[in-house]
């Protein structure tokens, strides 16, 4: 944020997710959103799989291995606390807030994918959170630039897709996976210049 993109007020910054989960620091990821957002910039939070899981976990006892199974525990060795139960209520609701997808101009914004098979796409939460698509057909979606995480890509493929003007760009270039070969990066894509940073 602060070292590539430099962000500055007047920027729009859209995250696709899964901020939590992912490493020993996730408390510091979501502190650090929030902290972007009470200083004034305009940064749009998405909510993700990781997200959802720990909502679940939270409203729900049965769904907390799961959630541990994916993570959790690092997360909650994080927050310092031993049950999703015990997150401060700033913390709640900044998940509760998270957005499904965010559009402007041409461009969708969205953790995974959409729905190509139902009558309005954005009614179907479940794949904006776990289910990615490499192209639509669905009349709403097929002439929208779609930006999208949530599984996976070597850097060199995002490159490649970026290259070709695709209309469906999958920035997760897995950074949580720094010992597998091509992986490993935090990527960002720029819309107007169509340009991609590596970290």
């Amino acid at each position: 944020m602060e070292e590539t993109i430099r962000i500055k007020h007047g920027d729009k910054v859209i995250l696709l997710g899964d901020y939590v989960d992912r490493g020993t620091q996730s408390k510091e990821v979501v502190d650090y959103i929030i902290e972007l957002q009470d200083k004034g910039f305009d940064v749009i939070s998405l909510l993700g799989n990781h997200e959802a899981m720990l909502l679940d976990a939270y409203k729900n006892n049965d769904a907390v291995p799961l959630w541990i199974q994916n993570g959790g525990a690092e997360t909650l060795k994080s927050f310092g606390i031993n049950s999703p139960t015990n997150l401060q209520s700033k913390y709640i609701d900044f998940f509760k807030s998270l957005n499904l997808f965010y559009s402007i101009e041409e461009y969708l914004f969205v953790h995974a994918g959409f729905n190509d098979s139902i009558e309005n796409p954005f009614e179907d939460t479940y794949h904006m959170i776990w289910k990615c698509r490499d192209h639509y057909t669905h009349p709403i979606l097929r002439n929208r630039t779609i930006i999208h995480g949530h599984c996976p890509v070597k850097y060199d493929l995002l490159k490649e897709v970026v290259h070709s003007n695709k209309n469906v760009i999958n920035i997760d270039t897995g950074c949580v996976y720094n010992d597998r070969v091509g992986y490993g990066k935090l990527s960002t894509f720029e819309v107007h210049s169509r340009s991609i940073n590596f970290v």
